[in-house]
């Protein structure tokens, strides 16, 4: 149940690798002699740091001049520096003063990056009367409806037709950017970590840390994300009524934090359901690595990172079939609709019953997952960006 737009409050603060590996993409010969000077732009909330990070150190790596134009807080947190990016806060608290900070930044600029819709927005602002390219990454897509819903496409139209080119990490995005108005839209998955070995290597390690969850001699279905309404959970729960008819019934572990938690509680021990709030946690791999199940259930995603690790440890997926998710995971998860509880419950439970069944699927998602772009190839693309812009 992670959404792009905010960091899931269960994911580990992990630190990117300090540079991509990018060794055998070639630099583009137009960059010349003068290197070419990019400036990222980065929002609070964008869910994009880490991405940021990792696409910083590979532009440094090919001898580009990267600006990091993003709040404090953002730093404090990837350490752009360190990436060897050069760092200009954006935390004054009006948008005049965050457009003049963005806009000081951009000066001697080749190209502006921004990651987000409101970053996008920034820069394009900071821009005005500039001829300086501007690329803008959709990673999400905002959550509205009635006015603020309208407000939404206002700002997607302005941000899709300032943009030279709009990249989209999944392909629904692409479309969306195209719908707006954007001149060039291309699909750009942009790549995740790859998530450490979990430190669970043996049986007993195993069986103590599902002691200490309450699935000694039960299933576990695990899922993970902030805690707020409309992420997914309301029909996720309905699924779970239907498991206390199971023997033995499933538990249904949920990592994250969020304003929801009290509403969730409430109709957990109201309807007596096999649910246990782990509250946030930071050690989502070890938890994938002794469950049965990982369980996504909500209305859209682009790049999920429970996705995203769940296939790289071979832990079977059952999915809602929304934005991204059919594209990420492939042949390699069970998919059901949205807001279907029996479809989501079936699934499951089929699953439950079906070990030949939960050994391919584990076997698909490590194959899925190999197939992934990587840092390396995140890159390169972005960088065949950048030279059609700067040459043009």
């Amino acid at each position: 149940m992670l959404g792009t737009a905010h960091r899931p409050s269960h994911v580990p603060r992990r630190r990117p690798r300090s540079h991509a590996r990018v060794s055998s993409t070639p630099v583009p010969s137009s960059y010349g002699q003068t290197p070419l000077r990019a400036v990222q732009v980065l929002g609070s909330g964008s869910g994009a740091g880490a991405h940021v990070r990792s696409l910083t150190a590979g532009l440094v790596a090919h001898g580009l001049r990267v600006t990091v134009c993003a709040p404090g807080a953002a730093e404090r947190e990837y350490g752009f520096h360190r990436a060897g990016a050069r760092f200009r806060p954006v935390d004054a608290r009006t948008t005049a003063g965050r457009v003049a900070a963005v806009r000081s930044a951009c000066a001697g600029a080749s190209l502006v990056h921004a990651h987000g819709l409101r970053s996008g927005l920034l820069a394009a602002l900071a821009l005005r009367g500039r001829r300086v390219p501007l690329v803008v990454t959709w990673h999400t897509r905002p959550r509205a409806e009635g006015a603020a819903a309208r407000g939404v496409r206002l700002l997607e139209r302005t941000v899709a037709r300032a943009a030279a080119v709009v990249l989209g990490v999944s392909s629904d995005l692409v479309d969306r950017a195209r719908e707006r108005g954007a001149r060039d839209a291309r699909l750009a998955p942009a790549a995740l970590p790859v998530p450490a070995p979990p430190p669970v290597r043996d049986e007993a390690r195993r069986q103590k840390v599902r002691a200490e969850l309450g699935v000694v001699d039960r299933p576990l279905l695990l899922t993970a994300g902030r805690l707020e309404e409309g992420r997914g959970y309301r029909p996720l729960l309905d699924a779970a009524r239907s498991w206390v008819r199971l023997d033995p019934p499933p538990l249904l572990a949920i990592a994250g934090e969020g304003p929801a938690r009290s509403a969730l509680r409430r109709r957990i021990e109201d309807e007596g359901l096999p649910v246990r709030l782990l509250g946030r946690r930071d050690d989502l791999p070890e938890l994938l690595a002794v469950a049965d199940l990982a369980v996504l259930s909500s209305p859209w995603e682009a790049r999920p990172v429970l996705a995203h690790e769940a296939l790289h440890a071979g832990v079977p997926l059952v999915a809602t079939a929304v934005g991204g998710v059919p594209e990420l995971v492939g042949p390699a998860a069970e998919l059901v609709p949205y807001d279907d509880p029996w479809a989501l419950s079936t699934a499951v439970t089929r699953l439950l019953a079906d070990p030949l069944r939960r050994a391919r699927l584990s076997a698909a998602g490590r194959v899925q997952a190999a197939g992934w772009p990587d840092e390396e190839n995140t890159v390169a693309q972005v960088l065949g960006v950048y030279d059609e812009l700067t040459a043009s």
